[in-house]
């Protein structure tokens, strides 16, 4: 685990909004310039879902959406849009709960979250269309083509993390979350490591990639701060990367199915 006894995190200035087809590295090297930053082996981008998957081209059109019956029926018991109730369940593999206005769904990625991930808040249609937009379809993938090319441009190793908002199920209020990551290990085996009193760790295995993503989200900000990529620099790690899809608890592990 890092020994880190600083950190330095840094919104970065100047994104604009996303477009599609959008090449992220270049808008990210040119925030680092105008705050005259340069990237360093070891330092961490954390960008956020939101322009992964405006740059991926994830927004869909509401009035191209067709319900399915199973939509309709679930859209009428909790009060939503059956078109976003459609596009949720096509992102899906469970309904794990419900109540008005919320879904809380098994994504086909493995992540329990709240309606999918699709999401209608800071994205516009053309000409006053009705969007929602979905998550990057293989974040990992996404988190390592952003690294190489990060790393290529500035000649350095650094890895990059794909954060979202996630609500807990115990714990009001959402806080940031890796769904994407390259080159980190996202999850750190402490597992036979001493205590303060020589005693070996019997269950501790620390989410790395997750304690890095909600720092970054407390400069980030969850609003209309425009704010999607924020630098973290300072932290050291020793074991293999790997990514969020190692993070994933199996079912056989989950006691609450």
């Amino acid at each position: 685990m890092s020994g880190a006894r600083a950190l330095e995190i840094l919104a970065l200035p100047g994104i604009p909004l996303v477009q599609p087809g959008d090449d992220l590295a270049a808008l990210i090297e040119a925030a680092l310039a105008r705050a005259n930053l340069a990237l360093r082996a070891g330092d961490v981008v954390v960008v956020a879902q939101k322009i992964v998957s405006k740059a991926e081209d994830r927004a869909v059109a509401l009035d191209t959406v067709t319900p399915s019956p199973r939509a309709q029926q679930l859209a009428t018991e909790i009060g939503k849009d059956p078109r976003v109730v459609e596009l949720i369940l096509s992102e899906s593999t469970r309904v794990v709960r419900q109540r008005p206005a919320l879904l809380i769904m098994e994504h086909r990625l493995g992540f329990v979250m709240a309606n999918a991930g699709v999401d209608q808040s800071n994205i516009a249609g053309k000409d006053g269309a009705e969007v929602a937009l979905l998550l990057p379809r293989d974040p990992d993938g996404s988190a390592a083509a952003l690294r190489a090319r990060l790393s290529s441009r500035a000649g350095v190793d650094v890895a990059v993390i794909i954060n979202d908002s996630f609500g807990r199920a115990w714990r009001r209020g959402i806080i940031g979350i890796a769904i994407g990551a390259a080159g980190l290990p996202a999850l750190i085996d402490l597992r036979g490591n001493p205590d303060l009193f020589g005693r070996p760790l019997q269950v501790s295995i620390a989410g790395f990639a997750d304690e890095i993503a909600a720092a970054a989200s407390l400069v980030m900000g969850q609003g209309d701060e425009g704010q999607p990529v924020a630098l973290v620099r300072g932290l050291s790690w020793s074991v293999p990367a790997t990514n969020v899809a190692e993070m994933i608890r199996p079912a056989a592990e989950d006691l609450f199915r």
